[in-house]
């Protein structure tokens, strides 16, 4: 991808509607050191460049993908050349393994839920066996 803005005079708000990013979620990226603090200009103004952009995207992605921050930071290091592919395979993995045990986790409480549901015949609350479930 060409960088969409070499001189590094993107806002803020440029570099939000550019990535889908929200600004606040920018400003705590830099803080926590998943996005580079940029340059300011004079008037103290972020300035972007389109390297940003295409990070930020990259986080962004991973986000979407439900890996962890610290996860995402692990991919950017490898994807800047910090490692190898077999890295980044072993991590995708580890992540798919538990995308896969919250799937297994989420179907057991979708059948208890289910079969609680049930039970209920729609009378008065105290004695709701859905109620009685939970106490």
């Amino acid at each position: 991808m060409p960088d969409t803005n070499p001189r590094g005079d993107m806002t803020i708000g440029a570099l939000s509607r550019a990535t889908g990013c929200n600004i606040e979620t920018i400003r705590y990226y830099e803080r926590i050191g998943v996005l580079a603090r940029p340059p300011r200009t004079s008037g103290g103004r972020r300035a972007y460049g389109g390297d940003a952009v295409r990070h930020l995207r990259f986080v962004r992605r991973g986000r979407e993908l439900g890996f962890s921050l610290d996860e995402v930071r692990a991919l950017a290091a490898l994807a800047e050349g910090g490692g190898h592919c077999g890295e980044v395979r072993a991590l995708t993995l580890r992540h798919l393994a538990e995308v896969k045990a919250k799937i297994r986790d989420l179907r057991r409480l979708a059948a208890t839920l289910g079969a609680t549901a049930e039970l209920c015949r729609g009378g008065k609350a105290p004695k709701c066996p859905i109620l009685d479930i939970l106490a």
